[in-house]
């Protein structure tokens, strides 16, 4: 700090940095401002080294402008991700598709190779039931035609 004349030619001017400006901006309006200072300054004679700028504070409408860019920022990204779920449950529901067609035409060369696989999967749905009615609290008798196995009419093929 220089005395010129009694007069020191270093001071402070402080302002109040909104919270919701970014770094960039708040970088090139401190530029802005220091630019304006020097030449202002340089009128009446006076260099200015140094500008620093700690805090600076705008007008409520340009605060709400900045507030409702950020809302609609967030919007669009929210959107964006809403776009990229609903593909990526597009794809996934047609690989699903595409296995249940795979295991169907398996289960239909399976059948046509031998025919005893109908009556393995009948078995199979058989014992899947009786498993659901023995885990019920509720009492039940059945008999095998119910359980979808009517075992008296079934021929085994070997």
């Amino acid at each position: 700090m220089e005395d010129i004349d009694g007069v020191f030619s270093s001071f402070s001017i402080t302002f109040a940095l909104s919270s919701g400006l970014s770094r960039p901006f708040f970088l090139a309006v401190s530029r802005e401002i220091r630019k304006v200072l020097t030449e202002r300054a340089s009128n009446f004679h006076i260099a200015l080294d140094d500008v620093s700028i700690t805090n600076l504070t705008f007008g409520k409408e340009f605060t709400a402008a900045i507030e409702a860019k950020q809302v609609a920022a967030q919007e669009a990204e929210r959107a964006k991700f809403i776009v990229e779920k609903a593909e990526q449950d597009k794809k996934s529901a047609v690989i699903r598709a595409e296995g249940e067609a795979t295991s169907a035409q398996l289960i239909g060369q399976a059948i046509a190779n031998n025919p005893a696989f109908i009556t393995l999967r009948k078995i199979e749905a058989a014992r899947e039931i009786a498993q659901t009615i023995s885990t019920s609290a509720n009492k039940v008798f059945l008999d095998s035609s119910d359980l979808l196995l009517n075992l008296q009419k079934m021929e085994f093929v070997s």
